[in-house]
């Protein structure tokens, strides 16, 4: 996909690693919808903001309607509570469900005939390592991002012959808000992330692994969890 005089969509795209792939979506020559709760907070020059809730249905609709030309959708916006599946609170795992899941899943239902429309183009889900990786302590996050890599290739095949291709960004931690506690040298440069992730829409790839990490997980996968 040409990413010059497309037209992007990118939620959660105020902060971290949103702001760097609107910012870098502008520089590359696109027109860029800013997607929020907040609007007022999007300070990229350039970019246009655009108020969107991916837990509010109502603010999805008005979204679609509003970036009606759109070309390229990242469903970027996400949260980690830090909650265990088991021992920790139901509504903070459902929480992270709706944002992670079942937000992505209505954003990318509203704006799929948006773009078939406007003659085809792209997804981009942002997912994580621990779409694979399911640590106790995040399990309500890795969950969600376990069911959202599955969200992208069952969407991949489903859109496809609407023009639409579906690409899954997996990274371990980056240097942002959410990872602050994390220590500088286990974090990825998020500008650098969104740089591999732009490239890959490109060109057509359905999957960045975007650091040794998430390159050394996604080699395990078969490996049995009892190996020696």
């Amino acid at each position: 996909m040409e990413l010059k005089n497309a037209v992007a969509l990118v939620t959660g795209g105020n902060r971290g690693l949103g702001r760097h792939l609107a910012a870098q979506l502008v520089e590359r020559g696109a027109k860029v919808y800013v997607a929020a709760r907040r609007p007022e907070a999007v300070d990229i020059p350039g970019a246009v903001p655009l108020r969107l809730d991916v837990t509010d249905a109502e603010s999805i609709r008005a979204a679609a309607l509003t970036a009606a030309d759109t070309t390229l959708l990242v469903n970027n916006a996400g949260i980690s509570t830090g909650t265990p599946l088991v021992a920790g609170s139901p509504d903070a795992v459902r929480l992270e469900m709706e944002v992670n899941f079942f937000g992505p899943l209505a954003v990318t239902r509203a704006f799929a005939p948006v773009i078939e429309s406007n003659g085809g183009g792209s997804v981009l889900n942002v997912l994580s390592v621990l779409s694979w990786l399911h640590p106790a302590g995040l399990g309500a996050y890795a969950a969600a991002k376990a069911a959202a890599w599955a969200l992208t290739g069952a969407a991949r095949e489903e859109l496809a012959p609407r023009g639409i291709t579906v690409t899954a960004l997996h990274v371990g931690y980056m240097d942002t808000d959410m990872a602050a506690d994390v220590p500088a040298d286990q974090k990825a440069d998020p500008a650098e992330v969104a740089a591999q992730a732009l490239s890959a829409i490109e060109t057509g790839l359905p999957e960045i692994l975007a650091d040794e990490i998430t390159r050394h997980v996604k080699r395990s996968l078969a490996a049995s969890p009892n190996a020696a």
